[in-house]
Order: C-alpha cells, then sequence, then structure tokens
C-alpha cells in the first residue's frame, strides 16, 4: 500500500508507484472524485481540449476546414463516418 502524509498546506505527494501508474508528470493535474458510495479515487486529471488550439499551427499555412478533415477520414476508413 502507497502511503502520503499531508502537509501544513494541505499538499500531498504521491508516491513513485502511484505517479506511475497514473503516468502523470511534473505539471501534470490529478482528479480527486467522490464516488456515491463514499469511496474517493484519485485519476489522472483531463486536458481541456481547447488547450491544445494552435498547438500545431504554421505561419502561412491555410486553416483545413472539418469538411476536408472529414472527407480524408472517410477515405482512411473506407466508408461513411
Amino acid at each position: 500500500m502507497a502511503v502520503s502524509t499531508l502537509t501544513s498546506k494541505g499538499q500531498l505527494t504521491l508516491p513513485q508507484a502511484i505517479r506511475a501508474r497514473l503516468n502523470v508528470h511534473t505539471g501534470d493535474t490529478v482528479d480527486f472524485v467522490i464516488e456515491p458510495d463514499g469511496r474517493i479515487s484519485v485519476r489522472a486529471g483531463r486536458s481541456d481540449v481547447m488547450a491544445l488550439r494552435g498547438l500545431l499551427h504554421k505561419p502561412g499555412r491555410a486553416p483545413v476546414s472539418l469538411e476536408a478533415m472529414d472527407e480524408v477520414l472517410q477515405r482512411a476508413r473506407g466508408g461513411p463516418l
């Protein structure tokens, strides 16, 4: 069993085995979820997809429309989405 001690500032250090299991690293977030039966689950945080906006932007390149993306996906799948 992995154990962590709460600091006077309300902080916890996740043990290495737990960080590895959650696949979280420095700067990542974790979610504490209170389950209906009262148990508390710790899960790797999920990033807002909007935080990725502009990640692949290249100056001078025209944006790709959603329709064009759908066409490429349809061709790759061999049929409609």
